[in-house]
């Protein structure tokens, strides 16, 4: 952890010199700014993640489905795809502690980490979650792209990532610095770490199995897929951010980000 400081500037310098190296070509979209100079490429990108998406993803999240499929009973036994989103939920929280510390809200911080000790014990390892569920602790979610944010490190251009889906540069980023500040991956050993990479995986199929409908809407329902994903996602991301307030509901099930943490 002394070394955090100097991680911080190092990060903040990286992600300046990719932001300024980018050359702005922001135009209005429904009352939204959108800086995409690498449409070209990003479509491509997006191309292969909807292939992937109608050929891997979206099949193998629907086997996921099971007996979860459909809405279900708040106080009956909940199934293995919803212990398994548990589960890769629960092994996320130590780095959002830290981002949480890092972004001078301790008390975020705190409340990750009481979720995190109290549904690895009681929860059985984060299969449960008694700390929303009896406590009333909830996860305050975040990542070190709000980090960046945080101490003033512009959004720069949008970016559709392989398999990873929409990001813009400072996400970007932050996804990379997310992997190295984990506490989990400095305590746990190879085989550990891989095991929690493998349930954070699966909980993003498990994700992708709940919201099935209004992925494959947005995926394979639009006339421009790619469009209808950009103009969403950046809202929903500037909405968690407070970086801007559109008029539009980003809780609406259409308005479902099909890659987010």
């Amino acid at each position: 952890m002394k070394l955090l400081p100097t991680g911080r500037r190092l990060v903040c310098l990286l992600a300046g010199l990719a932001v300024a190296g980018c050359v702005s070509q922001s135009v209005q979209r429904d009352g939204v700014t959108i800086n995409d100079p690498f449409e070209a490429q990003n479509r491509r990108v997006h191309a292969f993640n909807k292939g992937l998406d109608a050929r891997v993803i979206g099949p193998v999240a629907d086997r996921l489905k099971g007996d979860d499929d459909g809405p279900r009973d708040p106080d009956a036994p909940i199934g293995p795809l919803q212990m398994v989103i548990n589960a890769g939920r629960n092994l996320s929280l130590p780095v959002k502690v830290v981002n949480g510390l890092l972004q001078g809200r301790p008390g975020d911080a705190g409340q990750n980490l009481t979720r995190f000790a109290v549904n690895s014990t009681l929860g059985l390892g984060g299969l449960f979650d008694p700390a929303a569920a009896s406590f009333g602790v909830t996860e305050r979610d975040t990542d070190f792209g709000e980090t960046l944010a945080v101490w003033g490190v512009p959004e720069g251009a949008y970016l559709e990532l392989p398999i990873l889906g929409p990001s813009t540069q400072r996400d970007a980023v932050g996804q990379v610095v997310d992997l190295l500040i984990d506490p989990l991956y400095h305590v746990l050993d190879a085989k550990g770490a891989a095991v929690v990479f493998g349930l954070r995986v699966a909980s993003k199929a498990g994700d992708r199995a709940r919201f099935g409908d209004s992925v494959d809407g947005i995926l394979q329902g639009s006339a421009d897929s790619y469009a209808q994903l950009r103009l969403i996602w950046l809202m929903n991301r500037r909405h968690d951010l407070g970086e801007e307030r559109a008029e539009y509901d980003p809780y609406d099930d259409a308005a479902i980000d099909p890659y987010a943490e």
